[in-house]
C-alpha cells in the first residue's frame, strides 16, 4: 500500500438489522476533494451488497423496530453538520428532521417506531455563528465574547470548548407533518448516549455524576420521561458508565469502570445489570475489557452480546443475563478469533458484525455463517505476523510483525502505539501497511500498560512510565531482529501520543540501537501537560502521581541531552490532548543540544490527525514519514 492508495480504503462502520435488511455506512478519504465520502449499503443476507443511498456523507443507519422506517444522519458538504434524515425502508426520498446549527447525533428509535432520541450541542447565544442575545449579526470567531472558565473540564480535544454548547437529549416525532425537535435537557450539564425504556415512556442517558455540579470523573445513568419532567438518577455507577440498554423488567444494562477517585485509567469496562436497585457485575474485572467503541450491548434470548478486547483481537462474545463475574474463559466466543469487530448488530437469531483484518479494512459477516461482503482496499496488503517472547524479568511479550515484499534483509520500523492503554491487534492498520509496501518491516509491540491482556496488565505502567514497557518493547524487538530477513543495523522508532512519548525515550536511553527518530504527538513533559491537556488535570496524577520530581523523572524532556540521533517532532497546531507546547519545547532543546532535529506542524489538525484529520494532510504526513526513513533507513 502506498500513500496514494490512502482513497483505495473504503471502511465499514455501523451496522444495523431488521428482518433481511441490513444497513452499514461507508466512508472513503477523498485526498483531491481532501473530504470523506461515504453512504448507506444494503446488505444482503444471501450475499453481497449495492448502495442504498447515494449522498456522499450519510452514516449512523438504525432501522425502525417495526421495519418501516430507516433514520440516518446526512452532511450537505464538506464540514456541514450532520443532521437526522428519515425515509422508508422500502427506498424512496429522505426526508430532513432537523436543521441544528452544530448539527445532530445518532439517533434512537422508540419502541413504537413514532419517534427519534438524538442529543445536539447547542450553542450558547453569540458563539459558534447563533445570534447574539441582543440580536443583530452573529460575531465572527475571533470577535465572539471572552469566555469565563470556573471548571477544570472545560475543552476536549477534537471538540473544543464545551461548556458553552454542552450537548442536549432531543425526541422528534417522525410521523408529524412538520416534525419540530423537542428538548428535554437545557444545556446545564451534557448528556450522552439515549436509549428508551421498554414501554417508551422515557429516556435513559449518561450524564456526569450530580449532572456534572462540580468537576467529576464518575458517569452515571439518568432517567427523564419522554415527554418531559425532570431528570432522575436511575444507577449510580461504580465508575465511568456508557452505553446504556433498557430492559423489559425496567433493568438496565451497560457498560462500566470500577474506579476510585483520580484513578480511572488502564481500567477494564465491564458489563452491568441494574434490577429493582441491585447492582450486578456480569463479567470478571481482571480478564475481560469490553470494547464500547464497537457498540452497546445487544440482547439476544438470555444473553447480552459484546465485543472484548483480547490479546489484539476485539472479539464479539455472549455473556449469560443471569451471569455473575464471569471470565473470559467462560464467556462464548462468536466471531473476531485473531480479527477486530468494529461493530455488531443484531434481531432474533440474524447476528452481523463488520470485521477487520489485517489484510482486509472490513468485511461484513453473519454471525456463525459466511462473509456476507467485503470491502476490501483495492490494493495489495500486507498478512501480519505474531511474535511472542519474555521480557529480560521474564515476563511474556505479545506483538506483531508486518513484512515487505521480498526476501531482505529488510530495514525495520518499531512502531508503539498510544494510549498507553490501547493496543495494536489484529485489525487492519493502515500506517503498517504503507511502510511495509514501502519495504520496511513494521514491530508493533503490545508492552506492558497495554489494554487486552487482563487489568493488572495495563496497570503495570501506573508510576513506572519508562521502565517494564522499555524493557517488554525492547525484548519484542529483539525477537523480530533474530528473523534472517530483517536487519539489525537498520532500525528506526517511532510513534504517537504515548508512541511519541517511548520514542522520545528510547532515543534518550537507548539511542545505540536505532538510526533515527519519529516522534509524534508526544507527551514530553508531564509537569506542564498537567496544566495544558484536555485530561492533563487527572491524567497526570493518575500515572505518574502528583509530585513533580516524579513527573519529572518520567518526562522525555529531563533526558533531552542524551539524545544524539537524527529526531523529527511531529504534531498538530490544535492538538489539545497533547498539545503543541510538548512538541516545541522538545524541539528546541534538541536543536539547542546540536541535534539533527526538525519538526513537521499540521495546520487545523487535532490529536486524531493519523485516524481522522484530513485526507490530505495524511498523505501529506505518509509522504513525509517514508521521505524521512529514506533518508535514515535507506
Amino acid at each position: 500500500m502506498r500513500p496514494d492508495d490512502l482513497q483505495s480504503l473504503t471502511l465499514p462502520g455501523s451496522l444495523s438489522v431488521r428482518g433481511d435488511l441490513v444497513l452499514v455506512n461507508t466512508a472513503t478519504p477523498d485526498v483531491a476533494a481532501d473530504a470523506y465520502r461515504g453512504g448507506l449499503h444494503a446488505v444482503s443476507l444471501a450475499g453481497g451488497a449495492r448502495r442504498w443511498t447515494w449522498a456522499e456523507r450519510d452514516s449512523a443507519p438504525r432501522i425502525s423496530p417495526d421495519g418501516r422506517w430507516v433514520a440516518f444522519l446526512r452532511a450537505d458538504g464538506p464540514g456541514a453538520a450532520p443532521q437526522l434524515h428519515v425515509m422508508p425502508a422500502t427506498g424512496g426520498d429522505a426526508r430532513r428532521l432537523t436543521d441544528l446549527r452544530l448539527g445532530a447525533g445518532a439517533p434512537a428509535w422508540s419502541p413504537d417506531s413514532r419517534r427519534l432520541a438524538f442529543t445536539a450541542r447547542v450553542p450558547e447565544a453569540g458563539r459558534y455563528g447563533a445570534t447574539p442575545p441582543a440580536g443583530g449579526d452573529a460575531p465572527t470567531p475571533e470577535a465572539e465574547a471572552p469566555r469565563h472558565i470556573q471548571r477544570l473540564d472545560y475543552r476536549l480535544d477534537d471538540v473544543g470548548f464545551t461548556a458553552d454548547r454542552h450537548p442536549r437529549l432531543f425526541t422528534v416525532d417522525v410521523l408529524a407533518e412538520a416534525p419540530a425537535p423537542v428538548e428535554l435537557t437545557d444545556g446545564a450539564f451534557k448528556v450522552g448516549e439515549p436509549a428508551w425504556t421498554a414501554d417508551g415512556s422515557a429516556l435513559v442517558f449518561v450524564a456526569d455524576r450530580d449532572l456534572g455540579a462540580v468537576e467529576t470523573l464518575y458517569e452515571d445513568l439518568y432517567t427523564v420521561p419522554a415527554d418531559g419532567g425532570e431528570p432522575e438518577l436511575l444507577v449510580q455507577s461504580p465508575g465511568q458508565a456508557g452505553c446504556p440498554v433498557a430492559l423489559p423488567d425496567g433493568g438496565v444494562l451497560f457498560y462500566s469502570t470500577e474506579t476510585d477517585g483520580v484513578h480511572t485509567v488502564a481500567r477494564n469496562t465491564s458489563v452491568w445489570r441494574c434490577s429493582v436497585g441491585a447492582l450486578t457485575r456480569l463479567t470478571e474485572e481482571e480478564s475481560v475489557d469490553c470494547e464500547r467503541g464497537s457498540g452497546p450491548p445487544v440482547v439476544v434470548g438470555d444473553g447480552v452480546l459484546v465485543a472484548v478486547r483480547n490479546r489484539g483481537a476485539v472479539e464479539l462474545r455472549r455473556v449469560p443475563l443471569d451471569g455473575v463475574e464471569l471470565p473470559l474463559a467462560e464467556l462464548e466466543l462468536l466471531a473476531g478469533a485473531e480479527a477486530e469487530v468494529k461493530s455488531f448488530a443484531a434481531d432474533g437469531d440474524v447476528v452481523v458484525a463488520v470485521v477487520s483484518r489485517p489484510d482486509s479494512p472490513g468485511e461484513v459477516v453473519r454471525v456463525g455463517g459466511d462473509v456476507l461482503t467485503s470491502f476490501g482496499a483495492g490494493v495489495p496488503l500486507r498478512p501480519a505476523v505474531e511474535l511472542t517472547g519474555s521480557a529480560s524479568d521474564g515476563y511474556p511479550v505479545h506483538g506483531w510483525l508486518v513484512l515487505p515484499e521480498g526476501e531482505g534483509p529488510h530495514p525495520v520500523v518499531l512502531a508503539v502505539h498510544g494510549g498507553p492503554f490501547m493496543y495494536h491487534g489484529w485489525g487492519f492498520f493502515d500506517e503498517a501497511q504503507v511502510y511495509a509496501g514501502a519495504g520496511y518491516a513494521v514491530v508493533l509491540p503490545n508492552p506492558r500498560g497495554s489494554a487486552g491482556y487482563g487489568q493488572a496488565h495495563g496497570q503495570a505502567l501506573v508510576g513506572a512510565f519508562g521502565t517494564v514497557d522499555v524493557d517488554d518493547v525492547l525484548s519484542l524487538l529483539d525477537v523480530a531482529l533474530e528473523r534472517p530477513d530483517l536487519d539489525a543495523d537498520r532500525v528506526g522508532v517511532m510513534g504517537g501520543s504515548y508512541g511519541g512519548f517511548m520514542t522520545s525515550w528510547l532515543a534518550a536511553h537507548h539511542g545505540e540501537r536505532f538510526r533515527a527518530a519519529w516522534s509524534e504527538r508526544a507527551v514530553n513533559a508531564w509537569d506542564s501537560f498537567a496544566g495544558s491537556s484536555d485530561i492533563g488535570w487527572f491524567f497526570t496524577d493518575a500515572y505518574c502521581g502528583p509530585g513533580l520530581e516524579a513527573q519529572r523523572a518520567m518526562s522525555p524532556l529531563t533526558y533531552a541531552e542524551k539524545v544524539s540521533m537524527p529526531f523529527m517532532v511531529v504534531h498538530s497546531e490544535h492538538d489539545w490532548r497533547c498539545p503543541l507546547e510538548q512538541a516545541q519545547r522538545m524541539f528546541v532543546a534538541l536543536r539547542r543540544n546540536g541535534v539533527e532535529a526538525e519538526m513537521l506542524l499540521f495546520p487545523g489538525e487535532g490529536h486524531e490527525l493519523t485516524r481522522s484529520g484530513r485526507p490530505r494532510h495524511r498523505k501529506q504526513r505518509f509522504d513525509a514519514v517514508l521521505e524521512w526513513w529514506g533518508r535514515h533507513l535507506s
